[in-house]
C-alpha cells in the first residue's frame, strides 16, 4: 500500500508528536500521553529505538513508504551540503506537501488524495503523482472544473494554509507558485535528522 491507513491517533501517541493533523488523532494525544498498549511499560529506550522513532516521524508526516524514504536519502547523499537537511527539503518539495502548504487541503493525506484523483495541474498539465518534486517557477492550480473550484475555494477560505515563505498563493485564482526552494528552516517537523541519517546509513 502507498500510505498508512491505520489508526492515526495510535501513531501520534507512539511517536509523541502530532504527525497526523486530524481532530480525532490530536484529541487522543491530548487524552493519553503514554504510548498505546494495555499497560504502561517503563524501559529505557535504546539508541536504535530513538533513531527509529525519528525516522518514523518523517515517514508518517510526509506519507512515505520505506522505499521512497531511502530513495530520497540516496538523492540527498549525492547533493551538496548537509545530507539530513537535503533529505527534509526534498520531502518538502513533494507535490502533495506543497498542496498542503498552499492551503488547498486541511491535512497531507487529504492533499495526497486530491493529487491522486487528478484535482490539480502542474504547469498546465494534469498531475496525479504526489511524489513529484516541484522546482522554482512551478505553478500548481486547481483544475478548471466548477465542482472542484467550489470545493477548494471553500477550503482555501477556511484559512487552511500553513506559514510558507517559498510558495505564493493566489486565493482568487486557486493557484500556487513556487517562488524559491525551501530551506531547512522552512521544515516544520521537529526531528533529529542527524539520528535519521545515522540510521539510514547502517
Amino acid at each position: 500500500m502507498g500510505r498508512y491507513t491505520g489508526p492515526k491517533a495510535r501513531i501520534n501517541r507512539r511517536l509523541g508528536f502530532q504527525v497526523f493533523e486530524s481532530a480525532g488523532a490530536i484529541r487522543a494525544t491530548e487524552r493519553k500521553e503514554y504510548p498505546p498498549g494495555m499497560a504502561q511499560r517503563r524501559r529505557k529506550a535504546t539508541n536504535y529505538g530513538l533513531a527509529l522513532i525519528e525516522k518514523q516521524k518523517i515517514k508518517y508526516y510526509y506519507g512515505l513508504r520505506e522505499k521512497h524514504l531511502r530513495t530520497y536519502f540516496d538523492k540527498a547523499r549525492h547533493m551538496k551540503g548537509n545530507t539530513g537537511e537535503n533529505l527534509l527539503t526534498l520531502c518538502e518539495r513533494r507535490l502533495d506537501n506543497v498542496v498542503r502548504r498552499a492551503g488547498f487541503a486541511h491535512t497531507r493525506p487529504q492533499a495526497r488524495q486530491g493529487v491522486v484523483h487528478g484535482h490539480f495541474q502542474l504547469n498546465g498539465e494534469r498531475a496525479t503523482k504526489p511524489s513529484m518534486i516541484v522546482r522554482v517557477g512551478d505553478v500548481i492550480a486547481v483544475r478548471n472544473r466548477p465542482n472542484l473550484k467550489s470545493v477548494y475555494a471553500e477550503i482555501v477560505g477556511s484559512a487552511a494554509a500553513t506559514e510558507c515563505d517559498w510558495v505564493s498563493v493566489n486565493a482568487d485564482g486557486l493557484t500556487a507558485t513556487v517562488t524559491s526552494l525551501p530551506g531547512f528552516e522552512d521544515v516544520s517537523l521537529p526531528v533529529d535528522v542527524g539520528q535519521v541519517v545515522a540510521f539510514l546509513s547502517r
